[in-house]
């Protein structure tokens, strides 16, 4: 009785090595999962350029796609992803003050010229008095299309309200243009029914339209508005997030951007 209970006892014992390497393996493989998320173009496409490269190094990329700038930056706070990949600083910056988040850039990759279009017209000199303009209804990509139209001359802002202007900060309106603040994603979608929109490129894009051969007035090449790698404060020196900055900061990528958006539309900043 006692050899049978000695052999259980060894039985069990054994049971509980192999479990506890199962748990080890299967938390060693969770932590070398990377999930960012991402808006699709360009940002998911050039992510997934990288899946193979991370793969090499034992890190598996895990890409999620987002249609809006509100829930990505809510999943890396709340640590539902890793980190995201979408937007520029002053976006990140003005959402940080907005909700009391931590999010921090890792590195910036790219810029997307913002540019003004229309189906309606086809030169800007050509709005016409009371024109209706379809600008981002997001703190700081309004005050950015706000500022586009500002640098072609047809409005002036106030001075004090600079990156995070909206309509009510409009000085002198020389066309007395109207505005329609819209969700960024649904810019693309209202074409029709405005003169014109102020677009950013990501959503630009997909839609069929090209800066610098649709725009009507574009973003300079100088933009602040770099788009960056996201985390949370206390991930950026995780090795897996410093692993994807070096990836998204390679020749592969700028090169793969050069090719892809020959005519600027998207342009490297490393």
């Amino acid at each position: 009785m006692k050899h049978v209970w000695k052999k259980a006892v060894l039985a069990v014992f054994a049971a509980l090595i192999v479990t506890g390497g199962i748990f080890a393996k299967s938390k060693k493989s969770k932590q070398n999962v990377l999930t960012v998320g991402a808006t699709p173009e360009p940002h998911a496409e050039i992510l997934n350029l990288l899946v193979d490269d991370l793969a090499k190094q034992g890190i598996t990329l895990k890409v999620v796609e987002f249609t809006d700038y509100v829930t990505p930056n809510e999943a890396v706070e709340s640590g539902e992803i890793d980190a995201n990949y979408f937007q520029h600083k002053p976006y990140m910056d003005s959402f940080n003050k907005e909700k009391g988040y931590h999010l921090v850039s890792v590195v910036g990759v790219h810029v997307e010229p913002l540019a003004l279009y229309s189906h309606k017209i086809k030169r800007a000199a050509d709005l016409k008095d009371g024109s209706t303009i379809a600008v981002p209804n997001d703190p700081t990509n309004e005050g950015r299309a706000l500022l586009l139209l500002q640098s072609a001359g047809y409005i002036k802002i106030d001075p004090k309200a600079d990156l995070t202007a909206v309509p009510a900060d409009i000085i002198e309106n020389k066309k007395n243009l109207q505005f329609k603040e819209i969700e960024a994603a649904s810019l693309p979608r209202v074409l029709d029914d405005v003169d014109a929109a102020v677009i950013n490129g990501n959503y630009a894009l997909p839609a069929g339209l090209t800066a610098s051969k649709d725009g009507l007035i574009v973003e300079g090449k100088d933009s602040p508005y770099v788009n960056i790698l996201t985390v949370k404060d206390g991930m950026q020196n995780d090795p897996r997030i410093k692993a994807l900055a070096k990836a998204l900061t390679s020749q592969k990528v700028k090169d793969y951007i050069t090719k892809k958006y020959p005519n600027g539309e998207v342009v490297a900043v490393f």
